[in-house]
C-alpha cells in the first residue's frame, strides 16, 4: 500500500487552483486503496479514465480532447511515456512540441482530472521498438526487459529523469497534482513465460518494482498484465476486451482495468477493426457489476503516428483505434455519447458499489444478478450473457427483459435506468467534403524534384567498408527507413543473370549500373523473403546498389529486439533526407515544365501550395494515387503513406453483430469494414500545422512511383444524424461544435427502418413525428424531441422510431 502525503507548503502553493477547478482531482490529495478501489482523500472512489497519447496529437489538441473526455464522464487520462521521442539519441532529450509532457499533465490538471502516468519505459503502445530507443542496442552487454546491468542502469535513469520533472512540475498528488497512479514496466508477462528466461525475469521485474518505489513519487505503483511473479510492493492491473472475470491473485487489492481496447490498430494489409458500441458497453457494465473500481478506455483518443513512429513492422499511421473520440478528435456516436450515459449511472452509484454488502444471483445458465446493499438502500445489475437469446428475469415481483449480450443497471433495484445494448444516444456519420476554397486541389500546380541516386550508384557515397553484411536496425540507428548496401565486379564482355538476394528487410530496390532493375516488399508477418530479378552486366566495372527499407519497428514479443531487418551495411537514408527538402529551404531545384510532371517514377519529389480550408474542421490530405512514401506539411510530417496497400477481404467484413465475445487479429470474425479498399487513403493534418491567410506546403516523397495528380485536401464533418427512440424517450440530434446547422429531416420512421444511418428507407412513415423534429431541429444546432404516442400510425408493429437528419 501507498500513500502520498501533503506538506502545509504544498498546500498554500495549489490552493488557487483548487479554489478555481473545484474538482475532484485537482489539489491536496493522500492516495492509497484497500481491496475495492483507490481511497483518494480519504473516500474510497471510482475512476473512470482513458488514454490519450500526447505525442499521438498536439499541444493545441490537447485542451479540447481532454475537455471532450471530461464531458464524457471520463475523470482521469491515462498515457504512456515515449522514451525514444524524449530521449532520441543518448543524453539528447526532446521535451518540446508534443512531447512536452509536463504540459501534458498540467492541461489534464486545468481541466481538473486525475492522471495515471504509465513511465514503462518499454511501453509496446504499436509505437516504434516499443519505444524504446535503439541506440541502447550500442552498450555492450545489453539485454532488454532482463536483469542485467547495463539495461537497468539506462532504464533507471531515464524513469528517474521523468520522475523529476513531474516533481519539479508538483504533478503527484501528494503536491496538489493530478497524478494518483504510476507504471512501471508493462506487460510483462509474455517475456517471463519463455523458459529460458525465467529466472533473469523474475529477478528483472522485482529489481523494477524496488527500483520504482525508490523514487518515492507518493502513488501507487501498478504493473499490467502481470499477474505471475507479481512483486509485493506494486499493483497488478488487467488489460484486455473484457475483465469481468479477473481478480488479483493478491488480497487487498483493487480490480482494475488499465486497458480496456475499445477497438483495435491497423496493420497497412488490414481492414479496420470496428468494436460495436454494444459490446464495450456490455464489458463496462460488467466490470463493475463484478466488483470493478478503476477503468481506463485504449483508446480515447488514438490520433495519429506522426513522422516514424509507427511500430508493428506494417502498422498503419492512423492509430484511430475506433475510439470515442477519432483519430482528428471529432465525438465517434454512438460510441462516445452511449458510454457517456453509462458513466453517469455508474458514478451515481459510488458509494454502494464502493461500500456495499453485494451477493451474486445465478438465474440459470448465464444470467446473474448482483445486489448491493448499504444502510436501507440498494443497487442492482442484471446480465445476459448468452449471445443468441433474449431473456426474462423477474426481480422483486418486476420482470425486465434484457437482449442477448447485455447488462441492465436498476440504482435502486426497481427501474432499468441504462441497458448495454439499447443504444439511445445519436448516430453520427462523418463525411469527407470538398469545399470551395478546396476545390483549389482539383487544380494544383506541381513541381518535383528527382531523389539523387547517383552517388549510390558508384563509389563515390559510401560511410564505410565491410565484408560482411550488416544488420539494418543496428546500422541506422532508427535514424531513417533506408539504407543502401553497394559493391562492384569486373565482368569480361556482356552477359545476362539472374540476380538474387535474401533479406530479412520488409522492401528492397535492386539496381545495376544505376538501373532499376527490380522491386519487392514482403508480405505481412513474414519479414523475409529473396528478391529474383533478371540482369544484363557490361565489360568493364559493373555496379550493383541495394535499398533496403523498413516500416516501423516491431514493438512486441519476447527478445523482439534480437529480431533481424535488412540485409545491408552503408550510409543511411537518403540524399534528400540529408538535404532536408521536406523543409522546402531556399536553394532546392523545383522542377516544372508547362504544369507537367513526371508520374509512376520511384524515388521522386513533389511539391504543391494550397490556402488551409476555412472554419474548424478537421483537416486531412486525401493521397488516393499514390503508391506509397511521406508527407509533409510546411515541414510537419504527417507519416509514411501507402494508399497502393489494399486492405485484405476477409470474412468478418461481411458481418458484424455485437452479441459475443469480439476479438481482433488473425481471430477476428466480424465487425470488420474496409476490406478491398486502401488500408488508408486520408492523413490527418492537424490544424496547427497550417497558416491561416497563406499558402501551405505539400511536399511528397513518392518512393515506389505514383500519381499526385488525384491529391486534394478535404474536411471531415458531421454528414447525417440518426437516432431511434421508444415512447417517452428524448431524441437529441446534434451537428456538433463548429456551429453547422441541420438543413433537413430525411427520415422519421415509427416501424422498421431498412439500410443504415445516412441511407435509411422509412418503414411505416410518421408525418407527426417528422412535423415534430422538422419544427424542432431544421435551422438549429442541436435539438431536442420527446417521443410521444402521437408519433405512432395506425398499423405500425414496431415500437421504436428513427429519425435521420442532414448537417
Amino acid at each position: 500500500m501507498a500513500k502520498a502525503m501533503c506538506s502545509l507548503g504544498a498546500c498554500l502553493a495549489v490552493m488557487l487552483v483548487v479554489l478555481a477547478a473545484a474538482v475532484a482531482g485537482v489539489g491536496c490529495s493522500t492516495v492509497s486503496y484497500d481491496g475495492r478501489s483507490l481511497i483518494l482523500d480519504g473516500e474510497r472512489r471510482i475512476v473512470i479514465s482513458g488514454s490519450i497519447h500526447y505525442p499521438r496529437s498536439t499541444p493545441e489538441m490537447w485542451p479540447d480532447l481532454i475537455k471532450k473526455a471530461k464531458e464524457g464522464g471520463l475523470n482521469a487520462i491515462e498515457t504512456y511515456v515515449f522514451w525514444n521521442g524524449h530521449e532520441p539519441r543518448r543524453r539528447e532529450f526532446n521535451f518540446e512540441g508534443n512531447y512536452d509532457v509536463v504540459r501534458f499533465f498540467k492541461e489534464i490538471q486545468n481541466a481538473g482530472m486525475y492522471a495515471i502516468l504509465r513511465i514503462g519505459p518499454y511501453i509496446c503502445g504499436e509505437w516504434n521498438y516499443g519505444g524504446l530507443p535503439v541506440w541502447l542496442r550500442d552498450i555492450p552487454g545489453i539485454k532488454f526487459r532482463l536483469h542485467n546491468k547495463p539495461f537497468e542502469n539506462e532504464m533507471e535513469a531515464f524513469t528517474t529523469l521523468i520522475v523529476k520533472k513531474m516533481k519539479d512540475a508538483n504533478m503527484f498528488a501528494g503536491q496538489g497534482g493530478p497524478i494518483i497512479l504510476a507504471q512501471i514496466e508493462n506487460e510483462y508477462g509474455y517475456t517471463m513465460l519463455q523458459p529460458e528466461n525465467i529466472q533473469s525475469a523474475h529477478e528483472y521485474i522485482h529489481w523494477c518494482a524496488d527500483m520504482a518505489n525508490k523514487q518515492n513519487v507518493g502513488v501507487p505503483w501498478i504493473m499490467c498484465q502481470q499477474d505471475n511473479d507479481v512483486p509485493p510492493n506494486v499493483v497488478n492491473t488487467c488489460n484486455g476486451f473484457y475483465c469481468h472475470e479477473w481478480f488479483s491473485n493478491r488480497t487487498s487489492i483493487p480490480k482494475m482495468w488499465t486497458e480496456n481496447w475499445t477497438g483495435w490498430y491497423r496493420d497497412w494489409d488490414q481492414p479496420e477493426f470496428r468494436r460495436p458500441t454494444e459490446d464495450i458497453a456490455f464489458a463496462v457494465a460488467m466490470f463493475f457489476q463484478m466488483r470493478g473500481s478503476l477503468q481506463n478506455y485504449y483508446m480515447y483518443h488514438g490520433g495519429t503516428n506522426f513522422g516514424r513512429t509507427a511500430g508493428g513492422p506494417y502498422i498503419t499511421t492512423s492509430y484511430d483505434y475506433d475510439a470515442p473520440l477519432d483519430e482528428y478528435g471529432n465525438l465517434r456516436q454512438p460510441k462516445y455519447g452511449h458510454l457517456k450515459e453509462l458513466h453517469s449511472v455508474l458514478m451515481s452509484m459510488e458509494k454502494i458499489l464502493l461500500h456495499g454488502d453485494y451477493i451474486d444471483t445465478n438465474y440459470g445458465d448465464n444470467v446473474t444478478v448482483t445486489k448491493y446493499t448499504l444502510n436501507a438502500t440498494s443497487a442492482c445489475f442484471i446480465n445476459n450473457r448468452f449471445d443468441d437469446r433474449d431473456v426474462n428475469v423477474t426481480l422483486d415481483g418486476t420482470t425486465h427483459f434484457l437482449p442477448a449480450w447485455s447488462v441492465s443497471i436498476l440504482p435502486d433495484c426497481k427501474t432499468v435506468a441504462f441497458n448495454s445494448a439499447k443504444i439511445k444516444t445519436q448516430t453520427t456519420v462523418m463525411v469527407n467534403k470538398t469545399s470551395m476554397v478546396e476545390q483549389q486541389t482539383e487544380h494544383f500546380k506541381w513541381s518535383w524534384m528527382p531523389e539523387n541516386l547517383r552517388p549510390f550508384m558508384t563509389d563515390e557515397k559510401g560511410n564505410f567498408r565491410k565484408n560482411e553484411l550488416l544488420e539494418q536496425i543496428v546500422t541506422t540507428t532508427d535514424q531513417s527507413d533506408y539504407l543502401w548496401y553497394r559493391t562492384s565486379l569486373e565482368h569480361k564482355g556482356e552477359g545476362s543473370y539472374v540476380l538474387y538476394v535474401n533479406t530479412t528487410g520488409h522492401e528492397l530496390y535492386a539496381f545495376v549500373n544505376g538501373k532499376l532493375v527490380g522491386q519487392q516488399y514482403s508480405p505481412n508477418e513474414n519479414f523475409t523473403f529473396q528478391l529474383k530479378s533478371p540482369v544484363k552486366l557490361h565489360d568493364g566495372k559493373n555496379y550493383i546498389s541495394l535499398l533496403s527499407g523498413t516500416v516501423g519497428l516491431r514493438n512486441y514479443g519476447g527478445s523482439f529486439e534480437l529480431l533481424p531487418a535488412g540485409i545491408v551495411g552503408g550510409p543511411a537514408g537518403l540524399a534528400g533526407e540529408y538535404r532536408k527538402i521536406y523543409l522546402d529551404k531556399p536553394g532546392n531545384k523545383w522542377r516544372s515544365h508547362n504544369s507537367t510532371i513526371p508520374i509512376n517514377r520511384p524515388f521522386t519529389w513533389y511539391k504543391t501550395t494550397f490556402r488551409a480550408p476555412a472554419g474548424e474542421d478537421s483537416v486531412v490530405v486525401d493521397l488516393h494515387g499514390l503508391n506509397k512514401g511521406v508527407a509533409w506539411v510546411n515541414g510537419n510530417s504527417l507519416g509514411r503513406y501507402w494508399p497502393s496497400y489494399v486492405a485484405a477481404d476477409m470474412p468478418g467484413c461481411h458481418h458484424c453483430d455485437y452479441r459475443g465475445v469480439f476479438k481482433a487479429e488473425v481471430e477476428a470474425q466480424k465487425c470488420l469494414t474496409g476490406c478491398g479498399e486502401p488500408s488508408q487513403q486520408l492523413y490527418h493534418v492537424p490544424r496547427s500545422f497550417l497558416n491561416k491567410g497563406e499558402p501551405n506546403t505539400l511536399i511528397l516523397f513518392e518512393e515506389a512511383g505514383g500519381d499526385p495528380s488525384e491529391v486534394a485536401v478535404r474536411t471531415v464533418l458531421e454528414g447525417s444524424v440518426c437516432a431511434s427512440a421508444e415512447v417517452g424517450d428524448t431524441v437529441t440530434l446534434s451537428c456538433g461544435a463548429h456551429g453547422r446547422t441541420i438543413s433537413s429531416v430525411d427520415v422519421a420512421s415509427f416501424g422498421v427502418a431498412r439500410g443504415r444511418c445516412g441511407s435509411y428507407d422509412g418503414g411505416c412513415e410518421s408525418k407527426v413525428a417528422y412535423d415534430a423534429f422538422a419544427a424542432a431541429c431544421v435551422g438549429k444546432e442541436s435539438c431536442t424531441v420527446l417521443v410521444t404516442d402521437a408519433f405512432a400510425n395506425a398499423g405500425c408493429v414496431s415500437g421504436v422510431l428513427t429519425v435521420q437528419a442532414t448537417c
